[in-house]
C-alpha cells in the first residue's frame, strides 16, 4: 500500500510532512540510534529522522520512489511481502511504519527491535472503508489489533479512532522494547 501523499508548501523540507504522531513521539529514541523506516515511500519521514540527527534505513519496493533518498540514509529496495525478510538479524533502536499493514510482517519488526527501541506505528483502521481508502480489511487494523501485535512491549501511547483532515480511521501505537537494567536503578523515564 503506498503511503499517503501529502501536499508540500513553497519554502518547506519532506520532513515537514512528518505525521504528528511520529514528531510526538521522537523524543523517545535514544540519541543517534538506527532508524528503520519500514515501506517508506517517498521518505517523508526519513527526511525527519535525519534532521532529528539519526541514522536512517529506508525499505521500499519501489526503487524509483526511494531513488532520491540514496546518499541520504540507506535504501533497501525489497519486495517485503513477497520475497524474504532483507535485513535478517539486524536490530534497530526504532521501528517506524505509517499508511501500511501486512499482518505477516509484524512479528519480524517487533524482532527488529533493539533493547531499549521504540516502535511507532501509524495505519488505516476498521471504519475508514466508510470515509475512502484504503477500503479492503486486508489493510486496516481491526479494533485493537496494533495493541495486540505489540503485547510484550511497553505502551507508551495508543490511539484507536477517528481523525478529520483528511477524515480517516486510525489506530497508532508508540511502544517500547524495555532495555535491561539492574534492579537498583531508577525507572526510566519515557517523555510523553
Amino acid at each position: 500500500m503506498p503511503e499517503t501523499s501529502f501536499a508540500m508548501h513553497p519554502g518547506s523540507s519532506p520532513a515537514d510532512a512528518a505525521s504528528p504522531w511520529i514528531r510526538r513521539f521522537t523524543p523517545l529514541l535514544r540519541p543517534g540510534c538506527s532508524v528503520l523506516d519500514v515501506a517508506c515511500g517517498g521518505g517523508r519521514h526519513v527526511h525527519w529522522f535525519l534532521q532529528q540527527g539519526f541514522e536512517v534505513v529506508a525499505v521500499d519496493r519501489d526503487a524509483q520512489a526511494v531513488a532520491p533518498l540514496r546518499g541520504l540514509a540507506r535504501v533497501v529496495v525489497a519486495d517485503i511481502e513477497n520475497g524474504p525478510w532483507p535485513l535478517p538479524g539486524e536490530r534497530f533502536g526504532a521501528v517506524v511504519v505509517t499508511n501500511y499493514l501486512w499482518r505477516p510482517l509484524l512479528p519480524r519488526l517487533l524482532d527488529s527491535l533493539a533493547d531499549g527501541g521504540v516502535l511507532l506505528y501509524e495505519t488505516f483502521a476498521v471504519g475508514n472503508e466508510t470515509v475512502g481508502r484504503p477500503r479492503s480489511p486486508d489493510f486496516l487494523l481491526r479494533p485493537g489489533e496494533l495493541l495486540e501485535a505489540a503485547r510484550g512491549l511497553r505502551v507508551v501511547a495508543y490511539e484507536d479512532g477517528f481523525l478529520d483532515g483528511p477524515p480517516r480511521f486510525v489506530q497508532r501505537i508508540a511502544a517500547m522494547r524495555d532495555a535491561p537494567h539492574p534492579a537498583e536503578a531508577a525507572p526510566a523515564r519515557h517523555p510523553l
